[in-house]
């Protein structure tokens, strides 16, 4: 069985410690005990480490070495327009388990009006759902979420190769887009739209910055289903 992942704010001398709601988990529901062994992450390293001292509020560990993290096969941004919040939590827990390195909340024209100032104050929160899944999924790194930004701003995003999702037919599928060389470490940005769709005037924007329509098939998919099958088939086709 595979051991539990946790990430520390840093690793200095070979001992680290864990505070906030993880360590209150990790003493009182997990009943850690000095010298069981855990995982630990800074964001940058990972370490096998065991348990040093346990306390009502925190966790402190010794470090044994150092974990090779898994090779990243490519580095994926996901700029998703923003939908009910509910559905929006629901996008950054399975984009993180998916390996995503950036998300970014952008307010299309179709979006709900006022959900952008919303999201502002909801940041927090959903890093903390980040933080959760990365730990679940045994991520190196956290993935970095960012305030809401304009359609102007998300179609700047820089990548080598970038793709916004297209439900009006005549875009070509998803996977006949991609590119047949593909190497670790490319940046592969994807951009998924509202539930109302891409106005005219956003598709003209998108072909003008560069941006490849792609789709998904004929079928019209909700904004957080599209965002979680997208980013599963392109982490797939790094990995061949």
């Amino acid at each position: 069985m595979a051991r539990r992942r946790f990430f520390v704010e840093e690793v200095r001398e070979g001992r680290a410690v864990l505070r906030g709601e993880d360590a209150r988990h990790l003493a009182r529901v997990l009943r850690a005990a000095p010298g069981q062994k855990y995982e630990i992450s800074d964001d940058r390293r990972v370490y096998l480490a065991e348990v040093a001292e346990v306390g009502r509020e925190e966790v402190a560990f010794r470090v044994l070495e150092e974990i090779a993290p898994p090779e990243v096969p490519v580095r994926l941004a996901l700029l998703v327009a923003l939908v009910k919040f509910d559905r929006f939590e629901w996008v950054v827990e399975k984009a993180t388990e998916l390996g995503v390195e950036i998300i970014i909340p952008v307010q299309a024209e179709r979006s709900e009006k006022g959900l952008s100032e919303g999201a502002r104050k909801r940041l927090e929160r959903w890093r903390r759902i980040a933080r959760e899944a990365s730990q679940q999924a045994r991520r190196a790194e956290l993935p970095e979420i960012l305030a809401p930004v304009s359609i102007e701003e998300a179609l700047r995003a820089p990548a080598r190769h970038r793709y916004f999702l297209e439900e009006q037919p005549g875009a070509p599928p998803l996977l006949v887009a991609l590119p047949s060389e593909r190497s670790p470490g490319d940046t592969v940005a994807l951009l998924i739209g509202p539930e109302g769709g891409w106005t005219e005037g956003e598709r003209a924007q998108a072909a003008k910055a560069g941006w490849t329509a792609v789709s998904l098939g004929p079928l019209i998919l909700r904004t957080e289903t599209a965002a979680t099958a997208v980013l599963a088939i392109v982490a797939a086709a790094w990995l061949q």
